[in-house]
């Protein structure tokens, strides 16, 4: 495809504001829900994400190790999981990429949108949110992964029209 079919797509930081419509921000900051428990050792985060396993479903805990995508990178599919909510809670301390497009319809690149993730922040993709698989930038990393088992078709992918770049960092 020649350059000029792709859309450049702009890379924002994670933040629990701009991320609301796509689910939530899992991260210890001072605009979490905490208190201090185990007699004072121990800070708390609480309620960070609301984990939806959908009908019939039950809520899963697993590892994802993600190899590392080199920039620029070409969004080509998305894919969503119409029964249930997925979270990604990074344990590599490093930085990755969320690329985002809202529920309903299959998004056109121009509906996407590019989150910078610390290593200390996760995120739960609301039920039906459009997103792209893992993208590990800096190494291999591991992801605690919280989603649903269960009956019912629960992934849907799509390859976008136009495809979208996110170009290197400079």
């Amino acid at each position: 495809m020649p350059a000029d079919t792709f859309l450049p797509l702009e890379v924002r930081p994670l933040a629990r504001e701009t991320f609301a419509p796509y689910g939530e921000v899992i991260e210890a900051s001072d605009d979490a829900s905490h208190f201090t428990i185990n007699a004072g050792n121990t800070e708390r985060y609480h309620d960070l994400a609301r984990i939806k396993p959908g009908p019939d479903g039950r809520v899963i805990v697993s590892i994802f190790r993600g190899q590392p995508r080199a920039l620029p990178f070409t969004v080509q599919m998305m894919e969503r999981h119409p029964l249930a909510s997925q979270a990604f809670i990074p344990l590599s301390g490093r930085p990755y990429l969320v690329v985002v497009a809202p529920a309903g319809a299959p998004p056109r690149a121009e509906a996407l949108r590019v989150f910078l993730a610390r290593g200390d922040q996760g995120v739960n993709y609301a039920t039906g949110v459009w997103h792209h698989p893992l993208l590990a930038l800096d190494g291999v990393c591991d992801f605690l992964v919280v989603d649903r088992s269960g009956p019912g078709h629960n992934c849907d992918e799509i390859l976008l029209e136009t495809p979208g770049v996110i170009a290197a960092s400079e």
